[in-house]
Parts: structure tokens; sequence; C-alpha cells
């Protein structure tokens, strides 16, 4: 499955995503900019690159048809002896918390959700916490204060604390997509939260359970 089509599940499902659109050139990446509105942020699909930002792969902040043509050939460029599908256009994030929901199919569990701090970081930090599939809004709070960046999540320093509402919404709704559609691994990575919602940035599934 490419990247688009992970977004499609998940819309069929009714995750709400930021506006988004795949470009196969640079007038399809300006019409789609136009379309959704600037601020956006451009990102190349291939699916033999899993990390793109590794590669540079990823452009956030364009403001305008001049510089979503230039990052277009520059995003082509830097992938240019992988396989492409093209530049995703996605509107950009609100500015919040980086959190990675993920989920992986046990064979004596069953379904695990996982909730931790995300973004780039995630793999440094790994500043994670699990529980077993289905999960209740009791659970999602007990897995919030289980992380050690959890008085970040709660408003430290005077900052306001994420809509923790939304989050138990998004992990429940985790919990019973991968039963509904047998997914073997999914990344949720990054989820932008701050006080009034989130925003699913990207996503990432892996091969479905052969029930």
């Amino acid at each position: 499955m490419t990247m688009i089509d992970d977004f499609k599940l998940l819309e069929k499902n009714k995750f709400r995503l930021l506006p988004y659109g795949l470009a196969t050139t640079e007038d399809e990446a300006v019409s789609l900019a136009k379309k959704i509105g600037y601020p956006i942020a451009m990102k190349i699909v291939s699916p033999e690159i899993v990390h793109k930002t590794d590669v540079g792969g990823v452009k956030i902040g364009i403001k305008n048809d001049e510089v979503v043509r230039y990052t277009y050939r520059e995003l082509i460029a830097s992938a240019k002896e992988k396989k492409i599908d093209g530049v995703l256009v996605q509107k950009m994030a609100r500015k919040g918390i980086e959190l990675i929901i993920g989920g992986i199919y046990d064979q004596q569990f069953g379904h695990v959700i996982v909730l931790g701090f995300g973004g780039v970081y995630v793999e440094v930090f790994k500043d994670i916490t699990a529980r077993i599939c289905p999960i209740t809004k009791a659970d999602v709070r007990e897995m919030v204060m289980e992380l050690k960046s959890h008085p970040i999540l709660m408003g430290a320093r005077g900052k306001k604390a994420i809509n923790i509402v939304g989050l138990e919404e998004l992990m429940i709704k985790t919990c019973k997509f991968m039963a509904k559609e047998n997914i073997q691994e999914i990344d949720i990575n990054p989820v932008v939260f701050d006080e009034k919602g989130y925003d699913i940035v990207d996503v990432r599934f892996k091969t479905k359970v052969s029930l």
C-alpha cells in the first residue's frame, strides 16, 4: 500500500485528515496548493523511502506558487534513484506537541496499541507505553501519565494541556480500526496535538494479519 492508499483507508474509516493530494507534475502541485490553501507541506512519496526526513524528503511552511515549483523539483531530485509515486501536497498542521499512536498485532495478545512522544525523535527518546486492545478512556489517561513527557502534555510551565478528549477518541478509534481492517502494524506519526484538537500528519501501515 502507498501513503495515499493508507490515507484513503483512514478516511474510509472516518479518521479526520488534513486536506491533501498527490502531484505528479509541478503544475499539479501548484493547483493542489491553491485548492488546499497556503501554507502547505510537501513530501516525497516513494515505497522505497520509509523515513522521508532522512533524505530531505519533507519541506514545510511553503507559502507561494514559485516555492511550490522549486520544492517539487528539489524533492524529485532528492529521490532520483528511487521509485517515486509523486509528491504529497498537504495543508500545514497546527503547532503543538507531536505524538505517535502506533499498533501491532501480537500472536499471543492480539492487537496492542502504543502511545508515545512522537515526531522525528521517537526512536531517540523511546518514551512510550502500551495496552492490549480494546481500550477505554481511563486506559488512555493512565497511558498519558505513564509517559516521562506527561508534564508537557498536561501543561507544564504555563502551557495549555493537550486535548485529552481528542486523544481518547483517536486511540479508541485506532484500536477498532486495527481490528476491523486486520492491520498487522500501524504508525500514526506524528499526530500533532494542542489544546483544541489534533492533526494527523503522517501514517504508515505494514502488512495485514492473515486470519
